[in-house]
């Protein structure tokens, strides 16, 4: 299974992953919206060896069945002074 990767130059370090050819129609409006112009990235094949960064290539598939597609948003910032009063 190949999978389409896309940048959106809306959101900082927000990808967004289809399986190729990519069908952007099943993408809910507001998330096209927000997204922006998908800025294709890369096309990766999905083997069950592959390392991906944020989810197995199982999740990945798994999203890529139903809804889709998969989102891929950077991590909250880490809360620095929350942090710091723990210690």
């Amino acid at each position: 299974m190949l999978c389409a990767v896309y940048r959106s130059p809306k959101r900082a370090d927000t990808y967004l992953y289809l399986a190729h050819p990519a069908d952007f129609s099943l993408l809910p409006d507001t998330l096209a919206k927000s997204f922006g112009e998908p800025q294709h990235v890369m096309t990766i094949a999905l083997k069950a060896d592959r390392k991906l960064a944020r989810l197995s290539v199982d999740e990945l598939k798994q999203h890529l069945d139903d809804p889709g597609f998969y989102l891929q948003i950077p991590p909250p910032p880490e809360n620095l002074l929350k942090k710091e009063l723990a210690k």
